[in-house]
């Protein structure tokens, strides 16, 4: 044997064991418990539906898979935790997509690095936000919002529950491009929130049949329009906000992505990302979708990365126009 055909022999030896080693690694996964950050409190949505998908993955796996809650800080108390866990899979986290795409325009400094902590797996849902109002407001129409909104500057008032999340950003939007003035009031968290629009603290504020529906089905409040490309199916009396006198085609969407560490060997993240989409492909999964509202969203992760990418450039817009900084 030459020593060119030696070398040769030892490098595909080499490259069998390390394709070898990567399939019995997937295989194998998970070997223990899997974590599963959120900054999402109990209760809400996305953290519903979360545990929802845990437990599927548990029977699937083999394997405890465990939600834990860290809410509060921007989701930078998950995302903290998150950075300091395993890197080989068994520690997850589920974000909002303004942590991936929104708030590398908004803050001046991050504690993490959206292009390089992490590896976007794939999408749980997206859904649409509806203008909601107290169930007894005068407002019939986005146009008489508007128009009072124009009469009376800076006496109409909106609400969300942090600075820079959808609500916050897309009610800015709606000031801006309607060229209104309104002041903005910040909640602890989304239960205040639609309470205080349904006592009458706000005049409206953006939020998802996940986060209002509780004070909608309550009759505490109701939707006046939602900001969608067209209606949502499972409202479909809601007309979206230019059928309601508002600016055409106006949007404002959410959507949560499941997160692996960078790194991740690519065999494990094709396995939680197909085991995953298996499990929101199941009747009840599909059904508690329905429920919030949520709308499927089946994205490989090409196209994902390429989704976030767009988000990205639609958010740095959007942050320009509405003037809106932190930090």
């Amino acid at each position: 044997m030459t020593h060119i055909t030696r070398h040769w022999v030892v490098a595909v030896a080499l490259w069998a064991v390390a394709v070898g080693s990567t399939a019995v690694h997937a295989q194998d996964f998970p070997s223990k418990p899997v974590r599963i950050l959120t900054p999402f409190p109990v209760g809400s949505g996305p953290e519903g539906l979360l545990r929802l998908v845990a437990d599927k993955l548990s029977r699937t796996w083999g394997q405890p898979v465990v939600v834990e809650n860290k809410p509060g800080g921007n989701g930078f108390i998950a995302i903290d935790t998150f950075k300091r866990g395993a890197i080989d899979g068994h520690d997850l986290i589920l974000l909002d997509g303004v942590h991936l795409s929104a708030y590398p325009h908004l803050f001046k400094k991050l504690p993490y690095d959206a292009k390089v902590d992490f590896e976007p797996l794939l999408p749980l849902f997206k859904t649409y936000f509806f203008v909601t109002v107290a169930t007894g407001s005068h407002y019939q129409t986005v146009a008489e919002l508007i128009a009072d909104a124009k009469a009376h500057p800076g006496k109409l008032n909106y609400g969300s529950w942090s600075v820079g999340n959808p609500v916050h950003l897309g009610s800015a939007l709606f000031e801006s491009i309607t060229g209104t003035q309104m002041q903005h009031v910040v909640y602890k968290e989304t239960n205040m929130l639609y309470a205080g629009v349904a006592n009458g603290e706000l005049s409206f504020a953006l939020g998802t049949n996940a986060t209002a529906g509780a004070m909608y089905r309550a009759s505490k409040l109701r939707y006046l329009a939602v900001a969608a490309p067209k209606r949502v199916g499972a409202f479909p009396h809601v007309p979206t906000v230019g059928e309601s006198g508002g600016p055409a085609g106006f949007e404002v969407s959410g959507w949560t992505a499941v997160v692996a560490p960078s790194g991740v060997p690519k065999a494990v993240a094709d396995k939680i990302q197909r085991d995953v989409q298996k499990a929101l492909a199941e009747p009840d999964v599909k059904e508690k979708l329905a429920s919030f509202a949520y709308e499927p969203f089946v994205l490989s992760r090409p196209q994902f990365n390429a989704y976030i990418q767009t988000e990205s450039t639609r958010f740095a817009a959007i942050v320009k126009k509405a003037q809106v900084t932190l930090d």
